[in-house]
């Protein structure tokens, strides 16, 4: 039997197969342009515009940045709602997460009776070692309680200028809550009384480094005011307070009301203790309002005596007084009197005794006193408050002198102890201070002073005006001082200059401030602003570049808002070395800016000096340097 061929059927098989293959692969290729096509208007449908899509086969690959991980999730929910879940390749990534924030680092540090305890967050790189140290320093034999935790991430900026600052502020406190952070440093202490207060933040706020906030919560004990007095004087056009007290806030502004119809504003009403009445404030103002009818003339209460003295030929002035007398409470009295002018008769020789203490301290005693003893009595009493080698008595011969006439003398004393100068005039009819004192509450002191020693029926003026220069609380240096803390300062970190120019180096500006700060202490002290070089170079071209120098100072000063009125600038070249011109350290020394304290002639002997306004235009733009030319 004959077989048949078996090549056509082989092909036959390989043609269909191949047939199959390519029908399978069609399809394939269809089923993957579709689900893509899907899966992508899915996407967009949902506003998923970072996956992008594509098909291996039947698998589904999806790409692309997701925001977060939410976002890469919802994109494969979307896919797996066109096509099988277990077809999509999860191939996206998410994008990078935000480092976490850094921790707010503060310290909050309490310091009582019993110890120091600090609490709060600090950078784990900080030498909380050496803090402790310099805590340690400044409250000696004080435990102190560390109760700070730490935190693996950088110190914010300003953070060890806002711990130094905190430190200074511990050590100026006895008992205190500091609390530090990198912006701002919070101060709540105590000080003994009020001129404590004002010193301690006056300070404060001259330590206060630059970028952090400063905030200053410093609360001062109220003083004791005995008596409490307030007094009032009339005279024409002319009102003011010698004399102001009040137990509250609410008494003062309402005692300050009470005084603006009178012409008075912008007074000074100190609050205490020791008031002896809680209606003392009402009567105040009543009888303040009297005195709106009483155009020349005194108010003076002191505890709870009253009195009006009123010029003669006051209108309608017995019924003034009739109105205050009957509106007060009982344990008020009244005294009111009234200037009778026909009852003064000529004297030919009154008792008058004067006393004057000039601004250096010295005090000159003179007029009536009366028999040895008292001239004893009130010489000894005026070496003892000024110092036996300051007083100089000039009475006059023994003299029979008015009933109560020495301790009049003696509570004048008393009220000229409390100025700086001035002087005190005592006659049968009146006292009278006049002067300066560096004390705000100067006159107040004075006129409790008097009516203390003399009685509340006393008659006395008092006209003295506030000098805060003079002011011991303020700490204000004197003229002297101020030169001195200057140069310190300079020969420690002189101001320097570029080569050959007067443009100040970026580093001297510690210096410069350092300066500013003083001369905001300073503003009227005259002072000269001198400029030196080394003996390099021309003289003329040394002596020209010396003047910008001292110049430039003078600028950026001004830019500081220093006040420069009083600063004249001088350049005196290469004049006056303090090195030897021969070696580099030497000249270096020479090439200075130096403060001198002028006087009032020195100033008039200087007209050509540069002002204010030349510094002010002192261009600071780099100069190139020229051969020869000293640095």
């Amino acid at each position: 039997m004959r077989s048949k061929p078996l090549l056509p059927v082989a092909v036959t098989f390989t043609l269909a197969a191949a047939l199959c293959i390519g029908a399978a692969s069609l399809t394939v290729t269809q089923i993957e342009a579709r689900s893509v096509r899907a899966i992508d208007e899915a996407l967009g449908d949902a506003g998923i515009d970072w996956a992008t899509v594509s098909a291996d086969g039947l698998t589904i690959d999806m790409a692309g940045t997701a925001p977060d991980e939410a976002a890469r999730f919802r994109a494969l929910s979307v896919a797996g709602q066109i096509v099988e879940g277990t077809r999509v390749q999860d191939r996206m990534d998410v994008a990078q997460r935000q480092q976490i924030a850094a921790p707010r680092f503060s310290i909050e540090v309490l310091r009582a009776e019993d110890g120091i305890s600090l609490i709060g967050l600090v950078p784990a790189e900080m030498d909380r070692l050496a803090f402790l140290e310099r805590i340690a320093r400044h409250a000696f034999n004080t435990p102190i309680t560390d109760l700070l935790q730490t935190a693996s991430y950088p110190a914010p900026e300003a953070w060890d200028e806002a711990l130094d600052f905190g430190i200074e502020a511990l050590a100026r406190s006895e008992k205190a809550k500091i609390s530090i952070d990198a912006d701002q440093v919070e101060v709540v202490t105590m000080a003994q009384d009020a001129e404590a207060r004002r010193a301690l933040e006056d300070t404060l706020n001259d330590l206060a480094p630059d970028g952090v906030e400063v905030a200053l919560n410093i609360t001062a004990p109220r003083p004791v005011i005995a008596p409490f007095i307030l007094r009032l004087t009339r005279q024409g056009e002319t009102s003011r307070f010698d004399a102001c007290s009040a137990s509250t806030e609410e008494g003062r502004a309402r005692i300050l009301d009470a005084a603006e119809p009178l012409g008075i504003d912008g007074a000074r009403c100190q609050i205490g203790l020791g008031v002896p009445s809680p209606e003392w404030a009402d009567v105040a103002t009543e009888a303040m309002r009297a005195m709106q009818r009483v155009p020349e003339g005194t108010l003076t209460i002191s505890d709870l005596a009253i009195r009006i003295d009123a010029a003669a030929g006051t209108e309608d002035f017995g019924r003034t007084v009739a109105a205050l007398r009957a509106g007060l409470p009982p344990e008020f009295s009244l005294t009111a009197l009234e200037a009778d002018a026909e009852a003064v008769e000529p004297d030919a020789g009154p008792a008058e005794f004067t006393a004057t203490r000039s601004p250096e301290g010295a005090v000159q005693l003179s007029g009536r006193v009366g028999d040895a003893l008292d001239r004893a009595t009130v010489a000894s009493y005026g070496r003892a408050l000024f110092g036996g080698d300051q007083v100089n008595d000039g009475f006059a011969p023994e003299e029979e002198v008015p009933a109560g006439w020495t301790p009049r003398l003696l509570a004048g004393l008393d009220a000229l102890s409390v100025l700086n100068n001035g002087a005190i005039r005592v006659t049968e009819e009146s006292l009278s201070v006049t002067g300066v004192s560096g004390s705000q509450d100067g006159s107040s002191l004075i006129a409790g002073r008097l009516s203390s020693r003399l009685g509340d029926d006393a008659r006395y003026e008092i006209e003295v005006s506030y000098d805060e220069r003079l002011d011991a609380s303020l700490g204000l240096p004197t003229p002297e001082e101020c030169v001195a803390e200057i140069n310190n300062i300079l020969q420690t970190r002189q101001i320097t200059f570029d080569p050959g120019s007067a443009t100040i180096d970026p580093a001297s500006r510690d210096s410069v401030r350092g300066v500013a700060e003083i001369l905001g202490k300073c503003e009227s002290v005259p002072m000269e602003v001198g400029g030196y070089t080394d003996s390099q170079g021309r003289e003329e071209m040394n002596r020209q570049l010396s003047q910008e120098r001292a110049e430039a100072v003078l600028a950026a000063l001004l830019a500081l808002r220093v006040p420069v009125s009083t600063l004249t600038a001088m350049g005196y070249g290469e004049e006056s070395p303090i090195a030897d011109n021969d070696t580099p350290e030497g000249r270096e020394a020479n090439r200075r800016i130096e403060f001198k304290l002028l006087s009032g002639e020195e100033e008039a002997a200087t007209p050509d000096d540069a002002s204010a306004e030349d510094a002010a235009e002192v261009v600071e733009d780099e100069q190139e340097d020229e051969a020869g030319t000293a640095e």
